[in-house]
């Protein structure tokens, strides 16, 4: 987060942080900088905040009252805010499941720029991640900086479980395997992914 354009979204996010934390909304941070908090790389730069739906009117009422633009988007999982151009995106809804109180128990405080706050673990992360992947989107390169740089800090296992349902998070962890990031579970390749090696080096 070395340039300019960085740094002013960094401003807006400690600003964001603020008005949730004096306005007793809970919240985490999640996102590319949530990513950042961890020590870890990511490709995208934005700011994303989860807060439950029962907050959003509180949170955008307070976060006007502080200077913030309120935009209710067409998308009925988010809502966002403006500082002087810059976006934050405030979600109560990603990948389709409810933030809920228990959403916030699978956080970390972390420092960002020398205030704490909640920060999304490193594994629901990655959830959250392969499970924004579908027919419409799948960029495997903006989840391969993620999964490198914070592989020590995921629970592969969870991850797994929890993406079961997902061809393409299936896709990404074959290829997290044969790019040595982090070997399949019981080092065992899924059915198709034996059959396409064994063809390749028949």
């Amino acid at each position: 987060m070395a340039n300019q354009g960085d740094e002013s979204l960094v401003h807006t996010l400690k600003r964001v942080a603020a008005v949730l934390k004096q306005s007793e909304i809970p919240f985490a941070l999640g996102g590319s900088f949530a990513v950042y908090a961890h020590g870890g790389h990511s490709s995208d730069h934005d700011v994303d905040f989860l807060i439950r739906e029962q907050d959003v009117e509180k949170a955008l009422a307070a976060l006007a009252a502080a200077g913030f633009t309120p935009e209710r988007p067409p998308e009925d999982w988010l809502v966002k805010v403006y500082d002087e151009g810059r976006l934050v995106d405030l979600i109560h809804r990603p990948i389709e499941t409810p933030v809920t109180d228990e959403t916030f128990t699978d956080t970390v405080i972390r420092p960002v720029d020398a205030i704490h706050m909640p920060v999304l673990s490193a594994t629901q992360l990655m959830v959250h991640k392969l499970l924004s992947f579908s027919q419409h989107y799948c960029d495997f390169a903006r989840a391969l900086p993620l999964a490198r740089s914070l592989r020590e800090q995921i629970d592969w296992d969870r991850v797994r479980k929890e993406t079961l349902h997902s061809p393409y998070a299936e896709a990404f962890l074959v290829l997290l395997d044969r790019l040595d990031v982090v070997p399949l579970a019981g080092g065992e390749r899924p059915p198709l992914a034996a059959a396409v090696e064994k063809e390749v080096t028949s």
